[in-house]
């Protein structure tokens, strides 16, 4: 008796298979419509994505990407639910602050390079040797 109403209580619950689990963060296009909540989309040219990725996760966001290839250079086309308007914009600025100051941070390296060749091809060499073995008289 005790076997069955401890399996009792697994009968009626729906079982989660790959298939049917919506989940969260990122999914296909497919899994977001059969949520019936709504899909919209947003634009990105940019092409690292996968740093939006890692910040929709964080705000809980489902979200599909689908790269569009027809135009040159390629586009993001990143689909959310409806009700996640509120949630992808507040993604969408931590992402936009994120990447404007990576840009604008580091200097070029190659940049720092090529001026320090200059200062040493600039350089006067004192080309002399002293000969001086360190004994005094």
């Amino acid at each position: 008796m005790k076997l069955f109403l401890k399996c009792g209580g697994a009968i009626g619950k729906k079982v989660v298979t790959p298939k049917n689990y919506a989940g969260k963060g990122k999914q296909t296009v497919k899994q977001l419509i059969r949520q019936g909540q709504g899909v919209t989309n947003i634009e990105i040219s940019d092409k690292n994505i996968k740093d939006f990725e890692s910040i929709a996760r964080k705000y809980g966001v489902d979200f599909a990407v689908v790269k569009d290839n027809t135009e040159q250079p390629p586009k993001h086309l990143v689909f959310f639910k409806g009700r996640d308007t509120d949630a992808i914009t507040a993604a969408f600025k931590e992402y936009s602050a994120k990447h404007m100051s990576k840009s604008t941070e580091k200097p070029s390296l190659l940049g720092m390079l090529r001026d320090l060749m200059e200062k040493v091809k600039n350089q006067v060499l004192d080309q002399t040797k002293h000969k001086d073995r360190g004994r005094d008289l």
